[in-house]
């Protein structure tokens, strides 16, 4: 028989932006404990409210999986003698499994022991399990309270642990489980008695707990679906996630404001209702906002105008706010930031972030000449590098710090800056996350990548290196950012060059600028092996490609891209390919020297025919590696396999005669030669 079982830990308010994360790491964690207990399952699911994990568990056995263990002992031979009778080794090998000799089996001509391990009572064993699953999983945020010492992502108030309708005896922090559940802290009453796991997601509903997140994800997107809307609701995945993990009972709602804020940008709007409020804005079709919002609260529709009447008061006055801020910086004058930047320090040995912008001028404009951008372009992007860190100093920024770059187009603009500049300005900070936009102009691409590399090559000056879970500068984002922008447009250039011209204009004094651009390299590197997997690139193709001839990202990325596309369409072709591109390899580095292949030493007909077809493609080949046509360089390749074969089958190269024995390795040098400059032939993996 099975049952199910329902683990549920009631918490204070658990952090709702940290849930999704929290509750892939709670699943993956139980999934590898029951598994490594014997412990069958139908399935696994974690579910939370705010004040609630819950572990669900379906169709768990009532009793571990025998363990069945088998050992190999001595030969047979040696374990009997010429009578038959068991020796020390067989009465050894017994004794030590806990067996008699009579009870081992023979096998290929060894002695076997067979123990198996009886599974005990799920009940007995599973308080020890979940005991183990709180403090094994890896925690977002840990707390301690009180005298307590062990960490959990919030307090512990309560714990309900019922496998079937067996309520079991569990300790965690002090606080003893029992088959009862708290309610909703304002529609219930609150204590819940569950009687038995199938019935506790319906005597929770009763107590108006919605426990399912995508439950109530569902309610609130039905519930605005029937609002009265003058425009369509903006709604961003990952606010809408935050919402869900924020609510137990979901009730949703519309607000208004008085339309003269719309006078304000649109992202300001935003920023207040989704990053302050957690509201939903409303759009019309063509993209402007209304003065509507939609908020959602934990609770029923009782008294719901009085929340409504509430929640209008607090966004005025966050707007209210903004509008001051909009107006004062105005006054100001944008331009005149540029003086107060100086005051801001960036780093203490990299100085202010005007010492900061000094020095992006001078690395926007060698990538605008490294990558041939008009005169224009050039001015737009030093200009906008000039410009780029003054709304930092601004009332706005300072109040709704993710406004940085949105507000520095914004009063960019109004201050008679050019399209150009002002946009680069708002784009020189994309990407900002993993799925965020990339810039799009010319100048703002430029500006991006130089905003990129000052940070991470000061930083890896400075010694500030990525090490483990540990990044505290968010310098991998800002790699994977970098390496975006490259290859989305297809920019070639040398990143060896490019890092320390990079790393002499930022100039720090007493860093160790070779060991830097070596490690930096390097990490850039990691970055494009991380985004090359992604994309479904197998590790060995990797390897092989970024262990040779690695300073063009892009090029490093068509290699792996097409070697992996030769490799899917004919598996087989080419693993026997490279296995003997291998064998021409190994041989051909028995080469002391370098020589010119003479046709007048080919002797055999194996070594002639390879010859001619070496001469008659190495040009055509070589070309197509040049022009990185790989995919078509590795079918010219294949061309010449048969002949690689038989010369390798046929031929002996390691021959008396020195002169017959270097021009034979000549050839294969040459063929070898072809591919040394596009991958490394030994991380191949030949399965």
């Amino acid at each position: 028989m099975a049952k199910n079982l329902i683990f549920e830990i009631g918490t204070e308010e658990m952090p709702a932006a940290s849930m999704a994360g929290f509750r892939d790491d709670y699943l993956a964690t139980a999934v590898e404990l029951f598994e490594n207990n014997n412990l069958e399952f139908k399935k696994i699911k974690v579910y939370s409210t705010p004040r609630r994990l819950v572990l669900n568990v379906l169709e768990l056995a009532e009793k571990q999986a025998d363990n069945k263990e088998i050992v190999r002992g001595p030969a047979v031979n040696i374990a009997f003698d010429d009578d038959g009778q068991p020796t020390r080794a067989a009465t050894g090998f017994a004794g030590g499994q806990g067996l008699k000799v009579a009870d081992l089996s023979k096998k290929d001509g060894y002695l076997y022991a067979e123990k198996i391990e009886k599974g005990v009572a799920t009940n007995k064993i599973l308080p020890e399990i979940l005991l183990k699953l709180v403090k094994k999983t890896p925690l977002p945020k840990a707390m301690r309270w009180g005298n307590v010492e062990m960490e959990f992502i919030r307090p512990i108030k309560w714990l309900l642990v019922l496998f079937g309708s067996e309520n079991l005896a569990l300790e965690i922090a002090g606080i003893k489980s029992s088959n009862y559940s708290m309610g909703h802290r304002f529609l219930s009453e609150g204590k819940v008695k569950i009687d038995n796991a199938e019935s506790y997601f319906a005597a929770l509903k009763e107590a108006s707990i919605i426990v399912k997140e995508e439950e109530r994800r569902q309610l609130i997107n039905d519930q605005i679906a029937q609002l009265n809307l003058s425009g369509q609701p903006l709604i961003r995945s990952e606010l809408l996630t935050e919402v869900v993990d924020l609510v137990e009972y979901p009730t949703v709602f519309k607000g208004e404001f008085a339309e003269k804020y719309l006078e304000l940008p649109a992202e300001v709007l935003i920023t207040a209702m989704e990053k302050h409020q957690r509201y939903f804005p409303v759009q019309k079709k063509e993209g402007d906002l209304t003065a509507e919002f939609i908020g959602v609260r934990d609770g029923g529709n009782y008294y719901l105008a009085n929340v409504i009447a509430g929640n209008e008061m607090v966004l005025r006055g966050r707007l209210d706010d903004a509008q001051f801020f909009f107006a004062e910086d105005q006054k100001y004058g944008f331009l005149n930031r540029s003086q107060d930047i100086k005051e801001i320090v960036f780093q203490q040995k990299l100085g202010s972030v005007y010492d900061k912008v000094q020095k992006l001028k001078l690395i926007t404009a060698n990538l605008a000449d490294l990558f041939n951008l008009s005169p224009a372009e050039k001015q737009a992007a030093v200009r906008a590098a000039e410009l780029s860190k003054n709304d930092l100093a601004t009332e706005m920024v300072n109040e709704f710090a993710n406004l940085q770059g949105i507000m520095g187009q914004e009063y960019a603009l109004l201050a008679g800056e050019n399209t150009a500049t002002a946009q680069a300005i708002f784009e020189h900070y994309l990407p900002r996350f993993a799925d965020d936009k990339l810039p799009t102009s010319n100048s703002g691409i430029i500006l991006a990548l130089a905003e990129k590399l000052f940070n991470l090559s000061s930083h890896f000056l400075l010694g500030n290196i990525p090490s483990g879970s540990q990044d505290p500068f968010a310098l991998r984002r800002q790699a994977t950012g970098f390496l975006r922008i490259v290859l989305d447009n297809k920019l070639s250039f040398n990143l060896e060059k490019l890092l320390t011209r990079t790393m002499k204009i930022i100039d720090i004094v007493d860093a160790d600028l070779k060991n830097s651009i070596i490690e930096l390299k390097n990490f850039i590197k990691q970055r494009l092996d991380n985004i090359l997997t992604e994309q479904g690139v197998r590790y060995d193709i990797i390897k092989a490609v970024i262990n040779v001839n690695d300073n063009n990202l892009l090029d490093l990325k068509q290699r792996a891209q097409q070697l992996m596309e030769f490799r899917s369409e004919d598996p087989e072709l080419f693993v026997d390919f490279i296995r003997a591109l291998v064998r021409v390899k190994n041989i051909s580095d028995k080469l002391t020297d370098k020589i010119e292949i003479n046709a007048g030493l080919l002797e055999a007909n194996e070594e002639q025919e390879l010859y001619k077809a070496f001469k008659d493609n190495q040009q055509e080949i070589e070309a197509k590696f040049a022009a990185g046509e790989y995919l078509a360089a590795f079918y010219l390749l294949v061309s010449l396999k048969d002949q690689i074969d038989k010369f390798l089958d046929n031929v002996m190269v390691m021959v008396e005669q020195e002169e017959i024995k270097q021009n034979r390795l000549a050839l294969l040098a040459g063929i070898a030669n072809l591919t040394d400059p596009i991958l490394d032939l030994e991380e191949i993996a030949l399965d």
